[in-house]
């Protein structure tokens, strides 16, 4: 029995992250503490591509533009609910597209889209003691890097 896994180690790995700026506050706080954790994981700084979007919505079609060119994305954005139903139908449109894109290039992509109800909720979750960013850039770290070693197994 062979077990593998994928390791913290981002050296050489080329990360792609897809930032809305809808809600900007939270999500450059999320963008913060992924590129805070990529660093830390060892992606060189010149193998890190940022893409600004308008919001959630226009996620998929750019992640499908540069998962062809990466080893793992990073999705980051925030919707809070309002009072119509306008927050399920881009949570929708945003996860299925994304789902869409992993399952036609096999790039992973990780996710820091924040769906909440409230500012309050946003805030704990993009914040210095909680920030998704990071947890996002760790798990798309360690998933770039077990397809890396997978390759290398099946060769």
């Amino acid at each position: 029995m062979r077990c593998v896994e994928g390791s913290d180690q981002g050296r050489g790995l080329n990360i792609a992250v897809i930032a809305a700026k809808f809600n900007r506050d939270y999500t450059d706080a999320l963008l913060s503490g992924a590129l805070r954790t990529l660093a830390k994981l060892g992606v060189e700084e010149t193998n890190v591509t940022v893409a600004r979007v308008p919001g959630v919505h226009e996620i998929p079609v750019v992640a499908r533009k540069l998962a062809l060119h990466c080893d793992a994305l990073i999705v980051i954005g925030c919707v809070i609910r309002g009072e119509t139903g306008h927050f399920d139908y881009v949570l929708k449109v945003c996860s299925e597209g994304v789902l869409k894109v992993i399952m036609e290039t096999g790039t992973p992509i990780t996710t820091a889209v924040l769906a909440v109800e409230n500012h309050e909720q946003a805030r704990a979750r993009s914040g210095e003691r909680v920030n998704r960013g990071d947890e996002a850039a760790a798990a798309a770290v360690e998933t770039a890097d077990l397809l890396r070693r997978l390759d290398r197994l099946i060769k």
